[in-house]
């Protein structure tokens, strides 16, 4: 089996504390914020360290290819959410990410995320995930 065949992996959590700033007028998330909980969420779950030492020694880094998000429930000032992020690899270039925002007691995910995103050098040339940024 290679490594292409993995479906997808664990579910990893992270807690994100709303604050005010991160708020319109409402005390509602302006939406453009969901995605960067969506990739602080993906950074803990490759490791910081280790992006920098890919991006460092390799040249390596990920953009965001694609993004497509469903807004089901407003998430508010003082909530403690959850993000649920849980990924596979989609050919040797491409990683999907499943991302969602829950609220204490949600009975529903209040905001999805799926995020393709690419591996690149540093002249901005796709190349293939390396083995070690997702392991």
């Amino acid at each position: 089996m290679s490594r292409y065949d993995i479906m997808w992996s664990d579910i990893f959590t992270l807690p994100v504390q709303i604050y005010y700033e991160d708020t319109d007028h409402s005390g509602v998330v302006y939406h453009p914020n969901f995605l960067k909980y969506f990739e602080r969420a993906r950074e803990h779950v490759i490791d910081s360290n280790r992006l920098a030492q890919l991006w460092n020694d390799k040249g390596l880094g990920f953009a965001v290819y694609k993004a497509n998000m469903i807004f089901q429930e407003g998430v508010e000032f003082a909530d403690i959410c959850e993000v649920r992020t849980k990924y596979k690899l989609d050919g040797k270039f491409k990683t999907i990410w499943h991302q969602e925002v829950w609220r204490p007691e949600g009975k529903r995910a209040a905001v999805i995320g799926e995020i393709e995103m690419i591996c690149l050098d540093k002249n901005k040339q796709l190349q293939p995930i390396p083995e070690e940024a997702l392991t």
